[in-house]
């Protein structure tokens, strides 16, 4: 396939600077980056399992318009979440910090991060890009600093709080700092999708971006299919009695109310993949599909355990992984990740090279130019996957460590991956489990006894891998309400 201008250009960067973190990445002169700086259009799926796509694997939920993306970019098989649930594997992705060092680290639904925290979408801004988010934020509420509008966003229009989020049906939006009423959704009514809203809005920003002169980071955080179980009939239709429904027992009541559970959540991923589509299709109809990176993943792992494990069994959503959202196992971490850039991507590509949502702030501020590059903090713990992108070798192939932890102080559990090694503690004070992942992808055979050494390098890493959480305190909502 011939290489393009842009493609020659990265690929120089790449050979010079890959293997480097990016700490150490970022020098006094900065490489030389891609000839047109691409705009950014970046979907997160909410608790979407790898294996519910058909491109990795999926069979029972129609996806077309992601396994398209899937071929015409490049598909990576060892992408992992910034962590295992909602909050913290946010602030993983907007700071560049993996869950040692990250600000937010709770997933009580409005930890909000502080305006000293730098964010993606503000080096974005800093590089001259116009910045926009649309879906479900949950690192701030209103009146916190965290708010997106004060964290490098030009525009916001979603959820502000993660339990809010929860709901396909609310009464009302976030449109920057004002309550957006969505007609025919009180007291219960089901007259406006959320979903449907900023999908919406994320496509008149599309529209409406695509004839400016500056670049664009368009983050779409979309909630699908995060429980309540609900969708459209038009969505729900093409699944009815396919399956044999179960109840879903749901103690919280209000999430799952529907009669055919395993056919609308199946028609939930559709409708999101459906909307993929319709966003793709607006890059080629405004003529700016070549000058855009489109980067599709999910939050983390598919959602299983207590009344969801139906959901998980049915659709198989983490494949032979082991464990879900919520787990450090790989079921919990591991997720879908495609890029595509037109011209610049050669399509049809796996990439097999371990990374995860730290990296994503040094790979866009790079390729956003040397203003938004020489402002990432030099202590970020990704590093640029531009080359991963170009198809280069790294020219620093060594294993590096990543790491994960949830729960508090010490950690409830924690992970780390070095090359083909993972490491799981499962809960607080047990011993290290170690697994081969190039020959137990499924984490079924602890070998933490046969490899001492391996043990050792590993809890030496953990001894520096940390840093004590910030207190980890949410604004007190108003009464007799869970969000503002």
């Amino acid at each position: 396939m011939p290489i393009t201008l842009r493609a020659a250009l990265i690929l120089a960067l790449c050979l010079s600077c890959f293997g480097v973190a990016a700490r150490q990445a970022i020098a006094d002169d900065p490489p030389p980056l891609a000839a047109s700086r691409p705009n950014v259009l970046f979907i997160m799926a909410d608790d979407l399992g790898h294996a519910h796509l058909g491109c990795y694997g999926g069979t029972k939920i129609a996806t077309p318009h992601i396994d398209r993306l899937a071929t015409e970019g490049l598909r990576f098989t060892q992408a992992y979440a910034g962590c295992s649930v909602c909050a913290p594997c946010r602030s993983v992705l907007m700071t560049g910090y993996h869950m040692g060092h990250t600000p937010v680290r709770a997933n009580m639904g409005a930890v909000p991060l502080f305006d000293a925290d730098r964010t993606v979408a503000e080096e974005l801004k800093s590089g001259g890009y116009a910045t926009g988010c649309f879906g479900k934020w949950g690192l701030g509420e209103d009146g916190s600093e965290g708010v997106p509008y004060k964290q490098g966003f030009d525009e916001f229009f979603g959820y502000l709080h993660q339990v809010h989020a929860h709901f396909y049906y609310p009464e009302y939006l976030w449109e920057n700092d004002r309550k957006f009423v969505l007609e025919g959704n009180a007291d219960g009514g089901r007259g406006r999708y959320a979903h449907d809203e900023i999908v919406d809005r994320a496509l008149d920003y599309l529209r409406s971006r695509s004839a400016g002169d500056e670049p664009f980071f368009c983050y779409v955080p979309v909630t699908i299919p995060h429980v309540e179980l609900v969708v459209p009939e038009d969505s729900l239709a093409p699944y009815r009695g396919k399956f044999d429904e179960v109840p879903i027992d749901d103690p919280r009541e209000g999430y799952i109310d529907a009669d055919e559970p395993f056919a609308t959540y199946a028609g939930m991923i559709s409708r999101m993949d459906r909307d993929v589509g319709r966003m793709l299709a607006a890059l080629d109809e405004l003529g700016i599909a070549e000058n855009t990176l489109v980067i599709f993943t999910s939050d983390n792992g598919a959602q299983g355990g207590g009344p969801w494990q139906p959901l998980l069994e049915t659709f198989d959503g983490n494949g032979s992984l082991r464990g879900s959202k919520g787990s450090m196992y790989e079921g919990g971490i591991r997720v879908p990740m495609i890029a595509r850039w037109k011209g610049t991507i050669e399509p049809g590509r796996t990439s097999d090279v371990p990374c995860y949502f730290a990296d994503v702030m040094p790979t866009l501020a790079e390729l956003a130019g040397p203003d938004a590059q020489k402002r990432v903090p030099a202590d970020v713990d990704g590093r640029s996957l531009v080359p991963v992108l170009a198809g280069s070798t790294p020219h620093d192939d060594s294993p590096r460590f990543l790491y994960w932890e949830l729960g508090g102080e010490p950690p409830r559990t924690q992970a780390v991956r070095w090359g083909k090694w993972k490491a799981v503690r499962p809960r607080a004070n047990a011993p290290l489990e170690l697994y081969d992942l190039s020959a137990d992808e499924s984490e079924s055979n602890n070998c933490a006894a046969e490899f001492p050494d391996v043990m050792e390098r590993i809890e030496a890493y953990l001894k520096t891998a940390r840093t004590k959480p910030r207190e980890q305190i949410a604004p007190t909502p108003p009464e007799g309400q869970r969000y503002r």
